[in-house]
Formats: C-alpha cells, structure tokens, sequence
C-alpha cells in the first residue's frame, strides 16, 4: 500500500452490503431529468380505445420459478431481476452472478467513501443536528453543498470500483450508450437510486436480452458516468477532504484517489517479432536513445507513482522517429518492445504496450477522439509500464485547416495534443509515447513540436553497416566467407552515437548552417548562455515556427544527455540491486551517475533539434510549391484547350 494511502475497513464495506443488496433488489424512482428509453418501462399500447393489452407472459414450468415476482411498473427497479434475465436459460450464469456482486460491492464502497468524506469534513456534524432540528439556519447552504459534494463523491466511486471489479470479464465488445443524464445531487441514496435507474435502463436498451453484452453496458455507463461527474466536480465546492485523501481496498486491491480512475494492473500479451540491439543496423542515436529510454522507464516506482528521472529531468516523454521508408522504424518498435518487456517480466512488473493504427480512424462523429483517449489512457495508467506508438502519423492525425483530412483525423489531432502537452498532462514517468512517419513534414506543425525528442532514423550508412545488414539478413543457410571485415564492430554504439553527437556541432542543413555562421562570425565562439541565446533568436527569426515549445525540447533533450548513463544491466537482471528499493534510493542512485551539463551538449541539442524542424520545413515547403506549379500547369493547358482554334 502505498503510505499516503488510508485502508479502507472491510467491516465498514460489508456494513452497507444490505442496504447496497436493498437498491438492487427493488426500488422506486421517478425519474427527474433523463426520459425513460427502455421498452421494458414504457406505456404500452392500447388494443382498442379504453382497453391496454398486458404483455403476454409465459409460465414456466421449473418448480419454484413460476412464483418469481414479476417486474413492476414504470419508475419501479429491480436490477437484480434484469440482469438476471438476460439470455435463454432460467439461471443466471457466471457472468450475470459477477455483475450482480460487483455491483453490489460497488454501491457498498461507494457508500463507504461517502462516510468517510462525511467524517473528514463537517458534514458527519451537520447531519445528526439536521436529524434533531438543531442545525443552525445560516448552516444550511453549506449543508446543502456538502450534501452534493458527497452525492458526486458516491457516483464517481461507484461507477469507479464497478468498473475496476468489472475489469476481468471485460471482453473485445464495445457498446455506445450516450451521455448519461440522472446525476442527482440531494443526497448519496438518491444519487445512488438515480444511477441505478438509469443503469437498469440502459441494460433494457443496449444489451436486449443478450448476456454477453451486459458487462460492455455496464463499463460503457460506469465510464460516462465518471466523466460526467468529474466534469460537475470542476465547478464544486468542498470536494477537498476527498480530493485531499487516498483510500485503498485491501481485499479487491482497488486504489480510490479523487475522481481518477483506477484500472486493472494487467499489461497486454505482446505478440511481435522481437529484435535485439545487435540486429539494428545503424540508427545509432535512435537506437542508444531507445536502450536509455527502456530503462528509464523501469526506474519508475509504483508506490510513489513517480519515476526518479520524470522528477529529475531527462525523461523521455514523447518522441518523434522519422527516416526514409526501409530505414527501421518498425525494427527499433520491435527492439524497444523486446526490451521493455523482457526487463519487466523479470521484475514481475506489468507492461501494456499499444499501437494507434488507422483502423481506429471511424466515421462516426467523436469515436475517432474517444479511440485515441482510450489509447492514451491505457498506455498512461499509474499501474503499468506503458509504451505507446503511432505508426505513419502523417495518415492518422490531420493538420489543422487541411481540407483534405477527414473529422476523424481531426479529432486524433486535437487529442493528442491535449494528451501530450495540454494543461492536464501528468508526466508520471511509467509511460512513453513514440510517433513515427516516412513524412513528418506532413504533420500539423504544432503536434509535432510536442514531440519532446528526435529520433532520426536513417538506417544503414557507411560501407560496414551495409556488410553487417547482408550479413545478417542472409541468415546462415550458406557458406560465403564474410572476409575482411570485423562483423558488427561499427554498430557498438557508444562509439557509433559519440561521432553522431560531433558531426551535430555543426547544423547539418544548408539553411541553418548559414544562420549558425552568421552568428558566429558577429559574436564569436557560443561559450556563452548570451551568445547561445543570440543564436536562437537568429534561428527563430529564419522560421517563426522555432517557438518557446522548441526551447523546452531542446533543454529537455540537454538534460537526457545530463543522464547520458546506460543503466547498468545488473540493475535490470536481478531487480534487488534497483527496480525493487525505494523511491529515494532509486534517485539518490541515478543522482550518482548524472554528469554537469556543458556548452558543447547545448550546441549540438539546438543544432540536432533545429536541423530536424528546418528540414521537415523544406520538404513541406517544396511539397506545397510542387503541388501549385502543377496546379498552374494544369490550369494551362485547360485554358489552352478551351481556347478557340
């Protein structure tokens, strides 16, 4: 358990099974904003003027069951019932029983919650004076606020623990259900009956009598239902005693941390062809950067829910890898996956790994953005080690204003953005999210500088890489001498990346290489942080999209290279001599192995980052004025057509 977190007693829980089995069981609610939608509690219709045609009901023939109460009228709940219906068979099966004792537990640590708010503010007080009359008139608005406090407080909890406990029956369906209306805020039994109702309808609606929909339904309701209330919790008050505080239930491992989310501790099962470091030909850079990344991320610590290195600086975030088609884009995806889950399952850690394809690109309006928020929430849950990638994100994320991508590209656009670098973004350090493209200069301009690092992917270069990549892409099924060549020598990559940080102490690109010897001719040698800022100055005047954003990335990527250690393989190997000791330990370790920034790491960052933006900025310039000289071509040769003879 984590320290700042207060157990939640299991007494407490199972004292309020009763009253949780009671509101399952049967209860009446009329209801106050949404409308009723299920067939099952609508008016039926009339046969002839003044007659009502009852439903035909068939008896059944099993001993016992013909005497089941039958459902009662409109504004009348019996959930228990209505799950238990579902399906062809008279009993309910597993997944109905699990639904019903989830629910059951959910209404009861939800209850549980609320009192414990109640005890940690004055609400526990105001209640007994409200039940003996004496509560103070000029108490009575704050009592009616923290009254709604707790009832949002309950909802979120409930459909919190329901969709945690829900979690392992959860299969590949997904069900849409709308936004969820009956969010009543008198007090937590009313907020409670109201949920349920709603819920019961929802079931009638979306699931029919179809048992494998059910838990789809119920997580589909639980996940609206949090996001309408944590938006309602934005604007109230007195949510602090909860907001404050941290429970956790011990027997369900369910952490309840303000109106976040908890999900399961379960990574996925990755399948992919895993590709050792050695099997990466070139790509020195990208591939050190991934190797560091890796273990970066396994630095992170579950009980503080904090990485040493998101706190310290150096962490990779997000990155951007972007190369010629065939230059190993999806090999350093296989490498870094391989990694990452090899180390965690010697840690016993779990791993989730996610790619954002373009079939999660939908025609439907807002599933495009609600796909890449799922993608982003599963990929950042506190309780795994997550790595997400998006592969060919020049065909799945729009650029602003371009007529030519669709509202579904669009909606991936402004969620990403949001996710990587919005006002919310929470950098844990458990998660890290790569974007790959053969034409990253077809990326809207502002995503990509969100991008924290550059990882350019350029594969094989010299003449021993090309021996190295035959080598080992022959295979062995032959008897070719390999002559006179030291195989893999060149790909040891400390060697290989210390020539790749030297040839940046000097841009790359044309266009910058000329603003970089402008510079330097009219102040001299960059050796100071006046110069260095000259420099940038110069460079944001040659592109105004060299922004604030591009200096945060640029100091970030300086930092990485502050942390420019490999983790020894030790520490990944036998967990004890790292991943398993404290927090404090972790980064006292790593604080150890951290060198002094100097004025040759911050040169080669702005030349590394700029070299990136100024070339993605020439290929998109090129490709738009191609694009209109043959536009203009076209136009002539119409008007040469039209023309008369």
């Amino acid at each position: 358990m984590n320290q700042n977190e207060m157990p939640l007693s299991e007494a407490e829980i199972q004292s309020h099974y009763s009253a949780a089995t009671a509101v399952l069981t049967s209860l009446t609610h009329a209801p106050r904003i949404a409308k009723p939608v299920a067939e099952a509690v609508a008016p039926t219709a009339a046969r002839s003027p003044g007659i009502t045609a009852p439903p035909r009901r068939l008896r059944s023939t099993t001993p016992g069951l013909a005497t089941r109460a039958p459902r009662a009228a409109t504004g009348s709940v019996r959930l228990i019932d209505r799950i238990s219906g579902l399906g062809d068979d008279e009993l309910p099966g597993p997944v109905q029983a699990a639904t019903v004792r989830a629910l059951r537990r959910a209404v009861a640590i939800a209850y549980s919650v609320g009192d414990a708010f109640a005890q940690r503010c004055a609400l526990a007080e105001m209640k007994q004076a409200n039940k003996t009359g004496t509560l103070a008139a000029a108490s009575r608005a704050e009592f009616s606020q923290l009254l709604t406090a707790e009832s949002l407080i309950v909802l979120s909890v409930f459909g919190n623990a329901a969709s945690y406990l829900l979690a392992s029956h959860a299969g590949e369906a997904q069900v849409e259900i709308g936004p969820v209306e009956e969010i009543l805020t008198d007090n937590a039994p009313q907020a409670i009956q109201g949920a349920l109702w709603e819920l019961d309808q929802d079931i009638a609606a979306f699931a029919g009598g179809d048992e494998a929909k059910l838990v789809p339904v119920v997580l589909a309701y639980c996940e609206a239902l949090m996001s309408r209330v944590r938006d309602r919790a934005a604007t109230t008050p007195h949510l602090e005693a909860f907001t404050d505080a941290a429970w956790r239930v011990e027997a369900d491992d369910l952490p309840i941390s303000g109106f976040d989310p908890a999900r399961k501790a379960k990574g996925s099962q990755l399948v992919m062809a895993f590709k050792k470091p050695e099997e990466v030909i070139g790509n020195a850079v990208a591939k050190s950067q991934a190797l560091r990344l890796s273990k970066m991320l396994m630095a992170y610590d579950f009980q503080r829910k904090l990485n040493p290195f998101a706190e310290l600086g150096g962490f990779i975030f997000t990155f951007m890898g972007d190369g010629n088609p065939g230059t190993g884009k999806t090999t350093l995806i296989q490498m870094m996956g391989g990694l990452l889950n090899d180390y965690c399952q010697n840690a016993g850690y779990p791993f989730r790994y996610e790619n954002f394809g373009i079939d999660q690109i939908d025609s439907y309006q807002g599933k495009s953005g609600q796909n890449a928020k799922a993608f982003i929430n599963n990929v950042m849950d506190p309780a795994v080690i997550g790595f997400g990638t998006v592969d060919d994100i020049d065909q799945i994320a729009g650029k602003r204003g371009d007529s030519q991508s669709s509202a579904g590209q669009q909606e991936v656009t402004a969620v990403l953005m949001e996710a990587f670098a919005g006002a919310n973004t929470i950098v844990r350090g458990n998660a890290t999210f790569g974007m790959f493209s053969n034409y990253p200069e077809n990326v809207d301009d502002a995503l990509r500088q969100r991008a924290g690092a550059r990882f350019l992917i350029d594969g094989p270069q010299s003449r021993e890489d090309y021996i190295d990549i035959l080598t080992l892409l022959l295979g062995k099924n032959h008897a070719i001498p390999v002559g006179d060549h030291d195989l893999f020598a060149t790909q040891e990559i400390s060697r290989a990346v210390k020539a790749s940080y030297d040839r940046h102490s000097r841009p790359q690109e044309d266009a910058l290489a000329q603003v970089f010897d402008a510079v330097t001719g009219r102040v001299g040698e960059l050796d100071t942080l006046e110069k260095i800022g000259t420099y940038l100055k110069a460079i944001q005047e040659a592109d105004g999209r060299f922004t604030g954003r591009a200096i945060k990335n640029i100091t970030d990527a300086v930092k990485v290279r502050a942390m420019d250690f490999e983790l020894p393989d030790e520490w990944m190997e036998n967990p004890e001599l790292f991943l398993f000791k404290d927090y404090d330990a972790k980064k006292a370790m790593i604080e150890e192995l951290r060198e002094p920034i100097t004025t040759a790491m911050v040169i080669q960052e702005i030349n590394r980052y700029a070299d990136s933006e100024f070339r993605y900025a020439g290929k998109s310039d090129e490709a738009e004025i191609s694009k209109m000289v043959r536009n203009m071509g076209l136009q002539q040769e119409a008007m040469r057509r039209f023309a008369p003879a």
